[in-house]
Parts: C-alpha cells; structure tokens; sequence
C-alpha cells in the first residue's frame, strides 16, 4: 500500500520532535551540520601544534613501515597479503580485497569473509581468486571470497569460499551467521570471456565449507551491478545498493514469498521469480517526487518511500534500473556501503550535491526506517577542496556501526584515503590513513580502504586496502564515545 501524504507528514512530525533513531548512531539524525567534511580544522583531532582536541584519538602519526598511520597508542597488524600470504593450499591470497564481514567462530577464532573484486578474465589478473574444486560458479571469472581464520593465539589461515564469479565488491552479513557476496557487473555469458550470466548475490558459509559447494546465484534478488545487501531480522526483507550510472542506480528491497523462512542454505533454494522485488520511490512532506538522492543538501532531511515493483528482475535485455520511466523511481549515483542497525539500514550514497558525472565526489549516509517508511539523511560530507592535503575528506563507500558509537567509514575518493569515525554527537575524525604508494613516482595514487567490520568482541577493526590487497587488524585504547 502507497504511504499517504497524511501518514508521512504525522511521521516526519514526530520524527523532527526529537532523536528519530535509536540506539549506537542516534545523534547523527539531529547534530547540526553532522559529519560534514569541511567542518573546520578540529576533524584531524589536533590542533596547528599537533595536540589532541575534540573528538576521535589525536592526530595520525606517520609509519615508519609506509603502510597506515593511526593514532598513539594504536597498532596494526597484516593478516593477509595478495602475493605475500598464502592459502591453505599453497595458492597466493588473491588480490584487491573488498566487502569483508567477521564472525565468531569455535574457541576464540574469527572468521571472516573477503570479497575479491576482480573483474572480467582469469588471464587479467596475477592472483585471482583459485579455482577450488567444487565451490566455482564460471571457471572463466576471477573473482571470489576467501575465508580468513584468526585464531586466539594470532595464527591465520585462509581458503576460498567461492569461486569464479565476477567483480565481488561489498555484500552483507545474515542474522544467521553467512555472508552475501555480491558481483558489481552486469556481464552475461559472452562477455568480458565469461561463460555464464554474472550480476548476481551469493551466499557464503563461513563455518561450514561443505554447504558452498555447487554455488548458485540467488537471482530472485535480481541482475545488476550489486553493492551491498542487508537483511530485516525481523521481517525478512532484503534490502539492496546498486552502484551504477547512466542511469544512476537504484535502492532495493527485496520481499520474501510468503512462508519462506531464512535460514543456512535457504536463499539457494528460491525460484528466481521469487518474492517481489522493488526500488525505492522517494517523495518529501508536500508531496512532490525526489527524483535523486543528491537533492538533499541539509542533514536530517526526511523523505518518504514508495515501491515500485520490478519487471525483469533478470534484466537480459534491459538493465534493472533502465526499466523505469522517468517519475517512477528515486536514483542516486554510486550507492555504497550498508549496514543493519537501531532497527534499519545506514546506506551510502557517495555523491550528494548533484547526480551529473561532473558533480563533488562528496557523499552522504542515509537511514532507511522499514516502520515509518522513511529515509532521513544522517552523514553529508563536505566537498574536499584540496584531496591531496590531509584534513578533508569524500568518497564515502564501506561503513560498519561501532560497537563503541557511532559510524566507522572506509574512503574511497580522490588523492589521500582514510578510515573515518563518527561520533554520536555529529563530528567526524580520521582513525587511519593510507600511506601505501600505489602510484608513480611524482603521481602519487592511494588505494581506497574497503571492508570494515569489528571482530565479535569487538576489539579489532579489520580494514582493507584494496590494491594490491591487504588485510589489517587495527588495535588500540578503544573508548565509548569515539
């Protein structure tokens, strides 16, 4: 049922009386001016000599190692290593390491699942994800996940998940202990040299290796380049980023047939016509259609949110979100990261003042309420005037919610790349920067962070940098409140 001017305005209503959100990120919906970027010179947490103020743990300092500078106080440590670690079957750990996720395992160890984005070809890429038996979709693809297990006295072990799909970007923990890999293309069979259809969400068990043989593509969830995917513990729906233009993509949400139960194994069993899948349709409080995502430009904005079913979830001759007429769905350019918290879904959309090719790569976090039908606009990052200079920020793209408040959120916009805190009260601060030359000498390119996650006690933050793949475990006097 279409949600009513009248129900949204009472709901907007009570949504601006006070803190709409519950819970670890509950101050963000209404700090003013919350986490945008070009906030002044307090962000780095130090003032012009060097001394710590405001929020987050002090200024970065530099490492020795030229890898990632973090706070006094604070150590990293390399898990894994594309070219350097190894698999437990002698292979090299793949490359350009993406969506992650951490579970708890047996006596102490963690798992976590790491997406590999790499795209096209196995002939493209020095080390693809291994072809591991039973556990390859198209043995033509290069990508993947692989399992990573740290166990309680530091030692790491590492095998593939899956294998032989296509450009695994980020994805999405279940409520019952999996991972959903999710492929950013739109490469049928025929293309790029694959040998079947790519587009699609997988399910990864991290505990159980025998149930990720003979993968199969959840393609009720539709054909389109996937970000990441979240899941309503309580209603079951799926909620989905796509990162895409030309048109720009679409939010997702993806509703169960009726008497279907989640659980290990069950998504694999779904008809590819299952369930209904829909994009969002965004209007404000008089009523009018939002037409981008990137038309928001002050924090704590609230829309409403329509559904707007699709027609050929497989999309084999017209892609998902070009199947829409102009005035049907709400777009937005590059949707990112997800996490489910406080009841709903955080969502990225990495650029907000303006939807055009052209425009900032600034940013935006949003918070869908699957009760009130509403998205609220809760992060908008500044446009970073100088992004070789330490001190700005954008590109949002992963994000996690901390166990200790707030947001942690992975960069991946132009010149420096940082990890990046949020606190409840509004104000955003860098917990690590990227100091791994990736570029030419005199053309300095960094790497984007992907994949951030806390491990189950929450202790550790696991942080990626993409190229040429590395996993960092970060530790440190972490606090509530930063």
């Amino acid at each position: 049922m279409p949600l009513s001017r009248r129900d949204f305005t009472a709901r907007t209503v009570i949504a601006g009386a006070g803190v709409a959100l519950t819970g670890t990120v509950a101050a963000l919906a209404t700090a003013p001016g919350a986490l945008a970027a070009d906030d002044g010179p307090h962000q780095d947490g130090a003032d012009a000599q060097g001394r710590p103020h405001g929020p987050g743990y002090g200024p970065l300092l530099p490492d020795p190692a030229g890898l990632l500078a973090l706070p006094a106080g604070f150590t990293y440590r390399v898990i894994t290593h594309s070219g350097v670690t190894s698999l437990d079957s002698g292979e090299s750990t793949p490359s350009n390491h993406d969506g992650t996720a951490a579970f708890e395992g047996r006596r102490g160890v963690t798992l976590l699942v790491n997406n590999h984005e790499l795209k096209g070809p196995r002939a493209n890429w020095a080390h693809p994800v291994p072809l591991a038996g039973d556990l390859v979709y198209d043995p033509a693809a290069a990508g993947g996940c692989t399992v990573v297990e740290v166990r309680r006295g530091g030692e790491v072990a590492e095998w593939v998940g899956i294998a032989g799909t296509s450009t695994n970007c980020a994805g999405g923990a279940t409520p019952w202990g999996t991972w959903l890999t999710c492929e950013e293309t739109e490469d049928l069979a025929g293309k790029n040299g694959m040998t079947k259809d790519h587009g699609y969400v997988f399910e990864v068990d991290p505990h159980d290796r025998r149930a990720n043989r003979d993968p199969r593509p959840v393609k009720a969830f539709g054909r389109y380049a996937h970000e990441a995917v979240v899941i309503d513990p309580r209603q079951g729906h799926a909620y989905l980023t796509e990162d895409a233009s030309g048109p720009n993509g679409l939010l997702y949400r993806w509703t169960p047939p009726h008497g279907f139960r989640h659980g290990r194994g069950k998504l694999r069993t779904l008809a590819a016509d299952a369930g209904v899948l829909a994009a969002a349709k965004c209007f404000d409080s008089s009523g009018r259609f939002v037409d981008d995502l990137s038309r928001a430009t002050k924090t704590g904005t609230v829309y409403g949110v329509d559904w707007a079913p699709v027609a050929d979830r497989d999309a084999r001759s017209v892609p998902v979100r070009g199947q829409f007429a102009a005035g049907a769905v709400t777009r937005a350019r590059k949707l990112e990261g997800m996490w489910w918290a406080d009841g709903g879904a955080y969502f990225v959309s990495s650029y907000a003042r303006g939807e055009s090719p052209g425009a900032a790569h600034d940013g935006q976090v949003w918070f869908y309420d699957p009760k009130r039908r509403t998205v609220r606009l809760v992060v908008l990052i500044g446009v970073n005037a100088d992004p070789a200079a330490d001190g700005g920020y954008d590109g949002p793209d992963n994000i996690t919610v901390s166990p200790y408040g707030g947001l942690v959120i992975a960069e991946d916009g132009s010149g420096l790349q940082h990890l990046l805190g949020a606190t409840e009260s509004g104000r955003v601060y860098p917990l690590a920067r990227n100091e791994l030359n990736i570029g030419t000498p005199g053309e300095p390119e960094y790497s984007e962070f992907t994949g951030v996650c806390f491990s189950p006690d929450g202790r550790t933050l696991y942080a990626n940098i993409q190229e040429p793949g590395i996993m960092l475990a970060v530790t440190g006097p972490w606090r509530r409140g930063h």
